[in-house]
């Protein structure tokens, strides 16, 4: 294929990365694709065959070796969601008997909550997250 080619893919994976919830799968294929593209800029006469091995060699190599040790550091990073809600104060959206699930709004985002109370709750009330699941 032709260099720019290459490029053009790499850069739509990329962006696809960047829009898609992929679990950074998209970021690998699109840093092979430019690589082959920058690769085929510096050598023309690189063969087709070569170029998707190549693509296929460094794309999947960097998935199995690097992807781990991004999610890694991510998982690392720093607290969870779990560790920050407890405590929070939700706002129901919907009634909810005891012992039974509803939805509640916690900081812009809709969540499934249970009640763990004796008592039935309001919609439109407020409540304490005490435990994430």
């Amino acid at each position: 294929m032709v260099w720019w080619v290459w490029l053009v893919l790499g850069i739509v994976l990329l962006a696809g990365e960047m829009a898609l919830a992929s679990g950074f799968y998209l970021l690998f294929f699109g840093v092979g694709a430019l690589l082959v593209g920058f690769a085929v800029l510096l050598a023309p006469g690189i063969a087709g065959w070569v170029q998707w091995l190549l693509f296929s060699i460094l794309s999947l190599g960097a998935l199995t070796i690097v992807r781990p040790r991004i999610l890694g550091r991510l998982r690392q990073a720093g607290p969870g969601i779990e560790d920050t809600l407890v405590g929070e104060v939700a706002v129901l959206a919907e009634p909810i008997a005891p012992g039974a699930l509803g939805r509640g709004e916690l900081r812009g985002s809709v969540f499934s909550l249970r009640n763990a109370g004796a008592e039935s709750l309001a919609a439109g009330e407020r409540c304490r997250v005490v435990r994430v699941d």
